[in-house]
């Protein structure tokens, strides 16, 4: 069973990424086993902090250590990913020498009740990636435009054209994962 830690880059309640995460969940294939990793409670990373961490990021890393996979799923501020998962990227990094994202396969999800699904979010989100040393799955591309219609008032993925592309995205991260994880 593959552990896929999944972060969401949104803490509103109705949060969007957070409609798509939970689908994306429902929608997993055997053998892939998703859970969420709370990063809206971490401490604003300061380095200062290290020579003593708080208990919040070093739980934080343990959790991320423990997966074998991280799919990261939010939408776009700014044309930039929003500050709370920048924030857990940052935690998760240091000290540099023991990056709890080292090695560990990704997948990128964003989402955007505009027509460009968070396209810059994604890209920006990439450039990280590639700094902390994880093999991100270049295709299928994930940018979930028009989020706001694809649900019902309780929150269920009502598209169906969405629900087979996420079914897709995850057998193919699931096979990404296979091929790359160390």
């Amino acid at each position: 069973m593959t552990d896929v830690a999944t972060l969401v880059g949104s803490l509103r309640r109705e949060s969007l990424s957070m409609k798509v995460a939970e689908a994306l969940h429902e929608l997993a294939p055997d053998g892939l086993k998703p859970r969420f990793v709370e990063i809206g409670t971490l401490p604003l990373y300061n380095q200062d902090l290290e020579a003593s961490p708080p208990p919040e990021w070093r739980a934080f890393r343990e959790e991320i250590r423990a997966a074998d996979a991280v799919l990261f799923v939010t939408p776009e501020y700014n044309r930039s990913v929003p500050g709370v998962l920048k924030n857990a990227i940052d935690i998760g990094s240091r000290p540099k020498q023991t990056s709890a994202w080292k090695g560990r396969p990704a997948g990128i999800v964003s989402v955007s009740p505009g027509a460009i699904g968070a396209f810059g979010a994604n890209h920006h989100l990439r450039q990280s990636l590639v700094f902390l040393d994880m093999p991100t799955m270049q295709q299928p591309e994930a940018y979930v435009g028009g989020a706001a219609g694809l649900f019902d008032e309780s929150g269920t993925l009502v598209n169906d054209a969405t629900r087979d592309f996420l079914a897709a995205y995850l057998t193919a991260f699931a096979d990404w994962v296979a091929r790359t994880h160390r």
